[in-house]
């Protein structure tokens, strides 16, 4: 949903207030999208499947800013809704009909506010798919499960990692204070800094330009240390390097610990903003980006093993969607079983890139076993050169409660995404 979100803000060219207004309504919609479409329920005698479509999403945003954004005005969220409608060319029946839903609710906020938190049946309303919900509550229990929904339907945290051989965490922290701008440590990553108030465009924050940063959670900060220790002279590949947060990472450790580091990308457009973020982060560099598939550089490398070897899978993403919210209506449980098929695919072409005693790190930003647990087993019992290993000792003292079986598993959070990650050797 992203790439399309830009275009829209690019064809109207929205300046940074209006972008993050409507990205806040458009991610809050599908946050909430259950709660909203249970109070038109309770407001409206129409079914919600005999809604003109449109009508259904100007007045779930009417919903959205009536309930959850205290700074604009009542009147406003009302006239706006209604004024969307005769933009759009609905019939004019139906701005008397939104008018008259959204000024009921203003009268009934207290009650429908109340009476929504649970369906027709007293569910809990979650805002995730039964799919998902009945899924997670078989593997973690109701509780957690509740839980995990309940932070996902949170406004995520932005987090960046900071370009360390470039600026220090302390003196970026600096920056941002005499911006204005409120920030702290990381709660798990040496060289996080979090930006709990910040909602404007990421290229608006100091530093920006000079590549002092790179947005990017926790979760993957600590996978890519998953690949430690490090030793000079020692080889690299992100095998799915994807935007380049990661990386950026290994190149970032590479300054610090002289490795040489190579990355493999096949999407042109993700080649393209990978190569953005490096030129930022990294300028005058020319890092060694692979313009293929995995398995086309397998076979043009030659003779060349790698130390480490990162695979950050292609998957389903259920950990990431309180940040991607639209991932929670999107997936359907069939695909598990295709990404697993793909995920296997990759981690079998990159265990024949891995040099003697070298590394393979697996990571997912998926909760769903058959995209983690149970590729690894596969994984292991076909290649019994790899042994699995504990990823406790290569994680900052803060993080190793995320750690179960030898696995990184956290869940979703306030201070930090849902995630996996597995560290295996080969012997």
């Amino acid at each position: 949903m992203k790439p399309l979100f830009d275009q829209l803000v690019h064809k109207y060219s929205l300046d940074t207030n209006e972008r993050s207004l409507t990205m806040q309504l458009v991610y809050g919609v599908l946050r909430h999208r259950h709660l909203l479409d249970r109070m038109l329920q309770l407001l409206s005698k129409t079914p919600l499947g005999k809604l003109d479509p449109f009508v259904h999403q100007a007045l779930a945003v009417g919903l959205y800013q009536l309930f959850f954004l205290e700074r604009i005005p009542q009147s406003a969220a009302v006239n706006e809704a209604v004024e969307s409608c005769k933009v759009a060319k609905i019939p004019q029946r139906l701005h008397g009909f939104v008018n008259g839903v959204l000024r009921q609710a203003i009268r009934q906020k207290e009650t429908i506010a109340t009476k929504a938190q649970s369906d027709s049946s007293n569910k809990p309303i979650l805002n995730h798919p039964e799919w998902l919900v009945e899924r997670w509550r078989q593997n973690y229990g109701f509780e957690e499960t509740k839980r995990i929904c309940r932070a996902n339907n949170c406004e995520p945290t932005l987090v960046v990692r900071v370009n360390s051989p470039t600026i220090q965490r302390e003196d970026f922290c600096r920056i941002l204070e005499e911006a204005g701008i409120p920030c702290r440590p990381g709660a798990y990553s040496p060289v996080a800094v979090i930006l709990p108030d910040f909602h404007g465009s990421i290229t608006s924050i100091p530093g920006y330009g000079q590549g002092f940063f790179q947005v990017q959670d926790e979760a993957a900060q600590l996978a890519t240390g998953l690949l430690g220790p490090f030793h000079p002279g020692k080889r690299y590949l992100d095998a799915c390097a994807g935007l380049g947060g990661k990386t950026s990472h290994l190149l970032q450790l590479a300054r610090t610990h002289g490795l040489h580091v190579q990355g493999v990308e096949p999407e042109a457009h993700r080649r393209k903003k990978l190569r953005e973020n490096l030129a930022r982060l990294f300028p005058g560099e020319n890092p060694d980006i692979y313009e293929g598939q995995l398995q086309q550089f397998a076979c043009h490398r030659g003779d060349l093993f790698f130390d480490g070897i990162l695979i950050d899978a292609p998957c389903s993403g259920t950990g990431v969607t309180g940040r991607h919210p639209d991932i929670r209506w999107n997936r359907r449980p069939e695909e598990l079983m295709r990404y697993q098929q793909e995920q296997l695919s990759l981690l079998s072409v990159a265990a024949g890139l891995v040099a003697a005693d070298g590394l393979l790190v697996y990571a997912t930003c998926s909760l769903e076993g058959e995209e983690n647990e149970q590729v690894i087993r596969q994984f292991l019992a076909a290649h019994q050169e790899f042994v699995l290993t504990d990823c406790t000792p290569h994680l900052p003292v803060p993080a190793h409660r995320f750690v179960d079986n030898n696995f990184f598993i956290p869940h979703p959070s306030e201070t930090i995404d849902g995630f996996f990650a597995a560290r295996m050797q080969r012997r």
